[in-house]
């Protein structure tokens, strides 16, 4: 009986230190995780805490101040040219009075009648009020004829032989171009200026040669 309980006493004391050896080894790793955070706040000064602090809060402030811009840049933006299409699309109404004008003048049964410049006066009026309006919304008409081609604001559309003009320099107009403030609505469609093409010195020596036969 005796030899049973002193068995028991030293499987109870072998449990005991198998239990406290697996509590040491568990807590280990937290000594050790607090351990060297006491030494990563040991290793900072107050002064070097402070300018760490100060630094993340300019950053904050700087990416807080980006967005702002950005936000009123977008909103200066639609207000400017929130009307953009809308200024696009009216556009037609100048190409359609114009078109309409040309078709009028074109038509025999027309030429030289009273019906057709009270006509014409009424669409020059209609036309002027248009292009009032389009001013006072600050679209402008790209000026063309005379210029230099400008690729920012023109659009060649045919090479025209002129030797009185420096080639590139725009000498009809197909159709007007606009801008509204400091953006391209749409080019002007234009013509520019060639030199015109020489003949060969073989067709110029033919030519003599022919004359003298």
């Amino acid at each position: 009986m005796e030899k049973e309980q002193e068995e028991n006493t030293q499987k109870n004391e072998t449990t005991s230190s198998a239990n406290e050896e697996t509590e040491n080894l568990q807590s280990q790793p937290d000594n050790q995780d607090n351990e060297k955070k006491q030494v990563d706040q040991k290793e900072l000064l107050p002064e070097e805490i402070i300018k760490e602090l100060e630094d993340k809060l300019a950053r904050t402030y700087a990416e807080m101040e980006n967005q702002r811009r950005r936000f009123e840049k977008e909103k200066e933006d639609a207000f400017e040219y929130g009307g953009f299409a809308f200024a696009k699309e009216a556009l037609n109404l100048i190409d359609n009075l114009e078109r309409s004008k040309s078709i009028l003048k074109n038509d025999e049964n027309l030429k030289n009648t009273d019906a057709l410049s009270k006509t014409l006066e009424h669409f020059d009026i209609i036309y002027k009020d248009l292009i009032s309006i389009f001013n006072k919304n600050n679209i402008k008409q790209i000026d063309s004829i005379g210029k230099k081609l400008d690729p920012n604001l023109h659009q060649a559309m045919m090479e025209i032989e002129e030797d009185t003009k420096e080639p590139g320099t725009i000498i009809q107009e197909i159709q007007k171009g606009f801008t509204i403030k400091d953006r391209l609505l749409r080019p002007s469609l234009v013509g520019v200026a060639k030199k015109t093409q020489k003949k060969s010195a073989k067709t110029e020596e033919n030519k003599e040669n022919s004359e003298i036969k």
